[in-house]
Parts: C-alpha cells; structure tokens; sequence
C-alpha cells in the first residue's frame, strides 16, 4: 500500500497570502494535499473557490475537500468539479459527503436528513454520465435535463469518487455507487468491520474497490482538548469514548496512523481540531511526527 497524508483545514481566518502560505509549506514539506471542509452554516472560505487559489498558487498540489452532494444542481456540480480538475492537471480529490444532520447546517444544506441519502444516489449515476461525454435525459428527483451534456470533461479519467460516513446505509452506498471510502470519528477496529460491508456491497454489484482507496479523516489533539471543543465532538460520538477517536498528542497521533495501516487504510486527511497559532510550526511537527509513514 502507498501511504499518503493530506492536511485537513478549516478555512476561517484563512487569507489569500495566508492559504498561499499553507499550500506552499505543504508542498515543501512532501505532504500529499490540501484539503478544505464544506460546511456551509460556519465562517470560511467556499472550499471550491479556495482550492482553485491554490492549486493556481501551487500547481503540483493536490487539492480536496468533503463536497455536500445534496441540495446540489447535478449539472453545476458536473461542470464545477470537471473544471478545477482540468485546471489542476487532474489533482482534485472529492469526497462526497451528506452534511451534518444538526444545528443550523441542518436546514441549511436545503434538503432534509433523511432524503439525503436517496439523493446521492440519484446524482451520483447523473454525474458520472455527465462526466464521461454523454448527452443526458433525465426527469426525476435530481431534476429535469432534456439532451443536456457538460465540457470540459475531467482530465481523470474516470473521475474518482469517494464517500464519507460510517451508518450501515452509507457504507452499502459506497460500494454500491463509489471508488473510495474516507471516513471520520471511527477506530481502527470500526473501519476494519465498516470494510467488509463496502467490499460485500461492491461485490453485489459485480464491482470492486481499489485496496488502495480505503483512508481515514483523522482529528487530532495536540493537549488535552477544551470543554468547547469536547461537547461539540460528543455530538458526534454516539456515546463512544471521545479519547478513542481523537488521538492527542502526536506520539499517539502516529500510534493511530500505525493501526489505522495495519487494516489496510493508507490514505489520511490530518486534521488539527484546534487551529495551530503558526500553520508552519505545525506542520513542521507533523512531519517529523508522521511524514516518514509515506511510502
């Protein structure tokens, strides 16, 4: 397996010299990509926007991000996604993720919890259509398109996508419908078992998914986390002990990777979940931590 680890960012407080910065010290310190969150109800950039600022400053960098994919116009998003990679020179990476079910992203991502899913899976097959040239009739839930066809096409070929998630419906869904799985707030243990469902799933449908597609979006703590930041990530721990899914410190963050490798998952999105005051310092620490894991 070739190991690669992409920083995870939030974007609020980022600036243009500020990201310029960051996508220069991520390429000078061999980490493998940039990626940036979409939640639309926090401050911080528009992860697309941001992304191609820079890949332009940047363009040996790989760029990402978690995309909502409901509520999105299936077109748009087609044409979005195939232009940032033809301008990267095919380095945009996509994860497709529902959003968040709570709080004011729930009302704000514009379609409700429960239809996100059925969603998905209607605009993904759309997308991929699209994607590869041909000229699309639909009428449905994703919309009405009559002969409709996007350009440019992606320059990957095809364009790969992964999923987040971890219930029992998203992982049936990645194997179904996606190339990858990258999911968040889970252990090794966790990810391990959420595997056989995806590779059943894909099996099911007489298709596979690449062994090297399988990573992890991994928090991380540099102290002991703050009662802010603890509460907010209860939230989403489903009453599983938070010390088992956010390693702190970065002996333990590499101690996680190790195990995280150790059942196959190779590709991690780093996430600091408290902003560094220094972006450079931080990564500089992460790469004397943990760089040497890429192969």
């Amino acid at each position: 397996m070739k190991v690669r680890i992409g920083i995870g960012t939030g974007s609020a407080g980022l600036d243009a010299a500020a990201l310029s910065a960051l996508a220069d010290d991520l390429v000078d310190l061999r980490f493998d990509s940039l990626w940036l969150p979409e939640v639309l109800s926090v401050p911080g950039l528009d992860p697309l926007v941001a992304l191609a600022w820079a890949g332009a400053h940047r363009p040996g960098l790989k760029i990402g991000t978690t995309m909502l994919l409901p509520g999105r116009n299936v077109v748009r998003a087609a044409k979005q996604i195939a232009t940032l990679d033809v301008l990267s020179g095919g380095r945009f990476l996509v994860t497709f993720v529902p959003g968040l079910p709570r709080g004011p992203e729930r009302s704000a991502v514009g379609v409700p919890p429960e239809q996100r899913g059925a969603a998905m899976d209607e605009a993904l097959p759309l997308l991929r259509r699209l994607w590869a040239g041909e000229s699309v009739t639909y009428h449905g839930p994703a919309g009405d398109l009559d002969g409709v066809s996007v350009a440019p096409r992606p320059v990957q070929e095809p364009f790969d996508v992964w999923f987040g998630g971890s219930a029992r419906a998203a992982l049936e869904r990645c194997g179904r419908l996606g190339d990858g799985w990258l999911p968040a707030m889970c252990t090794p243990e966790e990810v391990a078992a959420g595997r056989v469902v995806v590779d059943r799933a894909a099996a099911a449908e007489g298709r596979s998914i690449s062994p090297e597609h399988f990573g992890v979006s991994l928090g991380y703590a540099r102290e002991a986390l703050d009662d802010a930041t603890a509460t907010a990530l209860a939230a989403r721990a489903r009453g599983r002990p938070i010390e088992t899914l956010v390693p702190v410190g970065l002996a333990a963050l590499r101690e996680r990777m190790e195990r995280f490798v150790d059942v196959g998952f190779s590709k991690f999105v780093v996430r600091p979940l408290v902003a560094p005051a220094r972006w450079r310092d931080e990564l500089e620490a992460l790469a004397g931590a943990v760089g040497d894991l890429q192969t």
